[in-house]
């Protein structure tokens, strides 16, 4: 007996270590430790498409993810944007990457800044850990991110950057880019349109919107060594108040009425630029006379370009920022980092004291013309094929290669 004892208590030992060492592997398993670098997707901010595909990348991440994402949309006045394609976009990205309705809500504040507080505060009590901030000014926009700080939800500032925010990232297009793709639009228009010595009118966005900021600093980038030389006069350069269109016309009809001289017309987007242009038919002025730029390719703004009273356009595809914002919020919701591939920039928060580089996902923004309307926004179904071409534009779809 003695001797049979040690092998005994060897066996014994044997036995426990493996079924300690199948305990540990289950446990570990079980627990659901964090994944692997492997198991995360890595999406770039190139890799979003018109069809969608790469939010289904993203299932298995929304599916380990806690919480609600809220998004939080600004107005409908300035720009028709936030609910023709924002809404539905936004939706469309969030299913296929897996959401339910139920983890996911979609407010807008109607231009309301009380509202949007409300709207933040509701969401964050009902569970939201993921906020998409597309702030009416950066005043409530930073005190909305302060408070999601401290109830430790994290923030994305959507399209426009709080200044002085605490957001974690910020997704838009490159707005010094789409200013300048304006001022180099208005360039190629007084060339085009034998402007002789163009007399330059700038109709700023609002100036309580860092874009519109970035816009200015990009067409002012193109047009100052113009103005430096000679070449071009800088006759004004004036804000209007929340991008209202009725006050753009006013404000117009206020500096041609002083300065007959004015005939070239940079302004910021799509709705300020047919201000003027009502302003200019209303003083009998022709179709490619004074060059007009725009930003947005609305409707609107395309039929303007046909008609040969708008330069151009600035085309920011919106299904590529929806997609690229869903996709970070996945990432942040789900407690994961999202890679570098994706925040492929840096915006600097001139607000912050001191300023801050905020990792961003900057998008790339087309200039759109008659010669390339037909294969952007045509294409892409941004504007109804039918309703641009219809009546008095049929013939001018025409001539633009459009059928």
């Amino acid at each position: 007996m003695k001797l049979q004892r040690p092998n005994t208590v060897l066996a014994l030992v044997l036995a426990l270590a493996v079924v300690f060492t199948a305990c540990s592997k289950k446990t570990a398993t079980s627990t659901g430790s964090s994944p692997t670098p492997t198991a995360v997707p890595t999406l770039s901010a190139t890799s979003f498409t018109s069809d969608f595909s790469a939010m289904s990348k993203l299932t298995g991440l929304a599916a380990s993810g806690k919480g609600s994402i809220g998004v939080l949309l600004p107005d409908t006045a300035s720009s028709a944007r936030y609910t023709a394609f924002d809404l539905p976009l936004l939706t469309q990205a969030f299913q296929k990457a897996g959401l339910s309705s139920s983890q996911f809500t979609i407010d807008n504040a109607q231009g309301s800044e009380s509202t949007q507080l409300t709207q933040a505060q509701a969401l964050m009590t009902s569970g939201a850990t993921v906020l998409l901030v597309d702030a009416l000014s950066s005043g409530v926009g930073a005190n909305i991110e302060k408070l999601a700080k401290t109830n430790g939800v994290k923030t994305i500032d959507y399209d426009r950057l709080v200044l002085g925010g605490s957001r974690d990232a910020y997704v838009s297009f490159d707005n010094v880019k789409v200013g300048g793709l304006i001022g180099q639009g208005a360039v190629d228009c007084v060339t085009a349109w034998n402007v002789a010595k163009p007399a330059v009118f700038e109709l700023d966005g609002s100036p309580d919107d860092n874009n519109a900021t970035l816009f200015a600093q990009g067409y002012n980038a193109v047009l100052k060594p113009h103005f430096d030389n000679g070449t071009y006069t800088k006759v004004n350069e004036q804000a209007v108040p929340k991008w209202n269109n009725d006050t753009a016309q006013t404000i117009f009809t206020q500096q041609y009425t002083a300065h007959k001289d004015i005939n070239t017309v940079v302004s910021a987007n799509d709705g300020l630029g047919n201000s003027v242009i009502n302003v200019l038919k209303n003083n009998k002025i022709a179709a490619k006379t004074v060059p007009v730029t725009g930003q947005d390719a609305t409707l609107q703004g395309m039929q303007n370009v046909l008609a040969g009273y708008q330069c151009g356009s600035v085309y920011k595809p919106i299904f590529l920022e929806t997609q690229a914002a869903a996709a970070l919020a996945i990432y942040l919701r789900a407690s994961q980092t999202p890679p570098a591939e994706l925040l492929n920039g840096t915006t600097k928060d001139t607000g912050a004291t001191p300023n801050v580089d905020v990792p961003s996902v900057l998008l790339t923004p087309v200039w759109v013309t008659t010669q390339n309307m037909g294969s952007t926004v045509v294409a892409d179904k941004f504007v109804d094929k039918a309703t641009l071409c219809a009546g008095a534009f049929a013939a001018m779809c025409t001539s633009a290669g459009i059928s």
